[in-house]
């Protein structure tokens, strides 16, 4: 008797996902809770676990397919896996690999095939790497979550394969390959459209301008360097840069409360409370986590969630409900190093802070140059709800905060 898997509930207002990856293959045995594919929703990826145990049916959609919310994705048969080796037997002088030509024929043609190494079980960019760089799958060690192979372990062994001898006779069709200008068309994934969407969208709505300002970065680092072993030994945790800039952006917040306001319709909702998005990478791009009541947490309690969020977005393991709602985001494009930019709004938020790289530069201080660690603060902001004055405000406040931490323990 087969069981079909359905599309959970995925959040509110959130009615279809992408089938982003099989992680299981039709004969695959599944245990209970076992995730068996991964969808695309407008904000995270979503494991579908097995209801039941039994061996992996068969797919009712393929990669890259929208489905909406109790769809069928697949059925689980009864059984321990067993009956799956029957099916994997009939394959005659098989130890050969299938070949395989530009157009990618011959991968993930054998019924069955479900290890981690199997081109079916690859995820849609790492095949196009593994088509690409003409790599072998199973001969590549897989870094990835639970041994599976990336992108980076395709062109890693890309890089360290040796450079096939030229062919006698060459194929006329490898004539526009040499050239190099190839292309290659790829679909957006979902989490990809709508940040497209919601950022041109801030652009069409909001008045957006930006106000810039520098900060002296010297006594925090001179705050960290002295501290971060008593931290990290007492918290659990390495002290970082953004805790001080996230106390000290609910402080200034706290004093300009337009920035941390919003408008809807016809009115400006105040809130008396922080809830700071903050931007993390993940493998889907950027994505942005909420620190709810920030403004009621010490830098330690800022820190450890931090680094939560940015730990499970690599992972891929951020909840929904972890990434609505904020009335401010902070984005540090100084860990790629970005040395200045103009962030984009989040909406519904009027403001959103970009902190950028430390660079030494020379600065006047009591009528003399010094050399100073320097970062450029960038704060764009809707200018229907927040006049200049109140944004030059804000980032005087912070700066001020930043450049003498102890406002920070005293709350000044």
């Amino acid at each position: 008797m087969a069981t079909e898997v359905t599309v959970p509930v995925l959040g509110e207002s959130i009615t279809e996902a992408t089938l982003g990856e099989w992680l299981k293959q039709p004969g695959d045995p599944v245990a209970v809770d076992e995730p068996i594919a991964s969808l695309e929703t407008d904000k995270v990826s979503v494991e579908v676990p097995s209801p039941v145990a039994g061996v992996m049916g068969q797919h009712a959609v393929a990669v890259g397919d929208t489905v909406q919310v109790g769809a069928m994705l697949a059925t689980i048969d009864a059984g321990d896996g067993a009956a799956a080796a029957p099916a994997k037997a009939p394959e005659p002088a098989a130890t050969a690999t299938p070949a395989k030509d530009e157009s990618g024929a011959g991968y993930g043609d054998q019924p069955g095939a479900g290890t981690s190494d199997s081109p079916a079980a690859l995820s849609p960019s790492v095949r196009r790497a593994v088509l690409e760089h003409g790599v072998d799958p199973g001969t590549v060690k897989g870094t990835g979550r639970d041994g599976r192979i990336t992108k980076e372990d395709v062109t890693a062994a890309a890089s360290s394969k040796p450079a096939p001898a030229p062919a006698a006779a060459p194929a006329p069709a490898a004539a526009p390959a040499a050239s190099g200008r190839g292309e290659e068309r790829v679909r957006m994934t979902r989490l990809r459209q709508t940040i497209a969407k919601r950022l041109k969208e801030a652009q069409n709505t909001a008045a957006m301008l930006t106000t810039f300002n520098d900060v002296d970065m010297t006594a925090v680092i001179e705050a960290r360097a002295k501290y971060k072993d008593l931290f990290e030994k007492k918290h659990g945790v390495r002290l970082g840069f953004m805790g001080f800039f996230v106390k000290a952006a609910t402080m200034a917040l706290r004093d300009i409360p337009s920035v941390n306001a919003s408008i809807d319709g016809d009115d400006i909702v105040y809130h008396d409370y922080a809830d700071i998005s903050v931007a993390v990478s993940s493998p889907g791009g950027l994505v942005v986590p909420v620190i709810r009541d920030a403004d009621q947490m010490s830098v330690a309690t800022i820190e450890k969630t931090i680094g939560d969020f940015g730990k499970r977005a690599k992972d891929g393991a951020l909840k929904m409900d972890e990434m609505k709602g904020g009335t401010f985001t902070i984005s540090n494009g100084g860990v790629f190093g970005s040395l200045m930019s103009t962030p984009i709004i989040n909406p519904p938020q009027s403001a959103v802070l970009g902190l950028h790289r430390i660079e030494e530069r020379p600065v006047a201080i009591n009528g003399q140059v010094v050399i100073r660690p320097m970062m450029y603060l960038a704060l764009s902001y809707d200018h229907r709800l927040i006049d200049g004055r109140e944004a030059v405000t804000f980032l005087v406040a912070l700066k001020n905060a930043i450049e003498d931490p102890t406002r920070i323990l005293i709350d000044l």
